[in-house]
């Protein structure tokens, strides 16, 4: 077996653990496929966070199985391990490989016919449930690389799936954590994004008890990369101490990606979320006295089971009200297992739709707002290696999270520089001008 192809759906979470199953497969000489070429191993990093993921997921399984006669096909993630027992049904070739084993796939994949699969483990909160790391750094071929710190989740929102699929959180060993960021910051990334399925809770589970902060604390302190970055993060777990890391001299990037999901007190009971709207209202006007300039975005969810009209607009009116700079939003999805499955009444389909276009468009005139106060204004970016295919340009990440069109100039790729947003246009498309390119 000489080629490989991965397919890889859902979160960033997916795709780091995608990337580091590739890179392993290369260190055994293997070549990646792109897509389209037949492939003697295919892989599907599958999602179940809506019902449609899990569809599209063994859509992707299906087609893979009909592109690649012949070859192994293995089938992982979230959709795979919460239903299991749905991939078989798609072929008898098929080989389940369970969450706890994912960083195993290599094993997998250069098995004898003959020998017997791993087997098939649930990812119940158990004892014995441990966090699983690829040993060497992963970035995929991208100029900002992510680390997976923290896996699994304790929270059980009445309409998540997620713990049931990834078990409870673990947590990256802090001196691992560090071991990778040096690793990365030797091979000049300069910026790493941290992340987890609930990175808030790292550390928590380790045997010498750690948090968030003081992880950041002390990579701050050893300063192995250049700035690193949460992905996202639960607003009750957002304080002053991690706030202060993510000054102009501190190592955080002063981006915050915080879920709401509802502004209205009542949904957020029904889902079981650990905060009312007034506490997410003075969280992020707390971070944006603090921190002027941070980027602020927010998951919201649409259409939850009971979610009336008022309830809806409590959820719309709190987001107008606060200083967000875009929004993620997500219509309710029914997923079997969960609570919210049998909640009634249902919020008609229609309605889901519509009120998902009307906070799309918030978001936008959010977004378009945060860039307005960020024209004319320095800011710390990082170059991407790729250019623009439409524009030409390279694109610049400032530490905020807005991305800034800049000549190409290729001494640039990969460097950290200042730059100055000097226009805008109708797609809230930025244009910058380049002022300092750092060493």
């Amino acid at each position: 077996m000489k080629t490989f192809y991965i397919k890889t759906l859902g979160c960033k979470v997916n795709q780091y653990e995608s990337d580091g199953v590739a890179a392993s497969l290369e260190d055994k000489g293997m070549v990646r496929a792109k897509k389209g070429e037949t492939c003697d191993v295919c892989i599907i990093n599958t999602c179940a966070v809506t019902a449609r993921a899990g569809m599209q997921s063994r859509q992707a399984v299906r087609k893979l199985a009909r592109d690649n006669p012949g070859a192994k096909i293995i089938v992982t993630g979230c959709h795979a391990q919460t239903e299991p027992e749905r991939i078989p049904k798609i072929g008898d070739s098929l080989q389940v490989v369970c969450h706890q084993d994912k960083t195993r796939i290599i094993d997998h994949v250069f098995a004898r016919p003959k020998t017997a699969p791993l087997a098939f483990k649930p990812p119940d909160h158990c004892p014995d449930n441990r966090f699983q790391s690829f040993e060497k750094p992963v970035h995929g071929g991208m100029t900002r690389a992510y680390l997976k710190i923290q896996d699994g989740c304790n929270a059980f929102c009445t309409y998540c799936i997620v713990p049931y699929a990834r078990g409870s959180s673990v947590s990256m060993p802090e001196h691992r954590v560090l071991q990778h960021l040096e690793a990365l910051g030797q091979k000049e990334f300069n910026e790493v994004i941290l992340t987890g399925i609930h990175a808030g809770l790292y550390g928590r589970d380790l045997r010498a008890r750690s948090s968030l902060v003081r992880l950041i604390q002390t990579i701050q302190e050893k300063k192995p990369v250049h700035r690193i970055r949460l992905s996202s993060i639960e607003p009750n777990e957002i304080d002053d101490r991690l706030l202060e890391l993510a000054v102009p001299s501190g190592i955080l990037c002063d981006h915050f990606h915080i879920p709401l999901q509802s502004g209205d007190d009542t949904i957020l009971k029904k889902m079981k979320r650990p905060y009312t709207a007034g506490f997410f209202t003075d969280t992020v006007l707390g971070i944006h006295e603090k921190l002027p300039s941070a980027g602020i975005g927010v998951d919201v969810l649409a259409g939850f089971p009971t979610e009336t009209d008022q309830q809806f607009e409590n959820t719309v009116n709190l987001i107008r009200k606060l200083p967000v700079s875009y929004l993620h939003v997500f219509p309710f999805s029914p997923r079997q297992g969960t609570p919210a499955f049998s909640f009634t009444p249902k919020v008609d389909e229609s309605v889901i739709k519509a009120r998902c276009s009307r906070l799309r468009e918030l978001g936008r005139q959010k977004k378009a707002a945060f860039i307005a106060a960020n024209m004319g204004q320095t800011l710390e970016g990082v170059v991407q290696h790729k250019q623009d295919p439409h524009t030409g340009h390279l694109t610049a990440v400032t530490t905020n999270y807005l991305n800034v069109f800049l000549e190409k100039t290729d001494h640039i790729k990969g460097k950290i520089v200042d730059l100055v947003c000097e226009q805008c246009d109708s797609n809230l498309q930025i244009f910058g001008k380049l002022q300092t390119v750092f060493p």
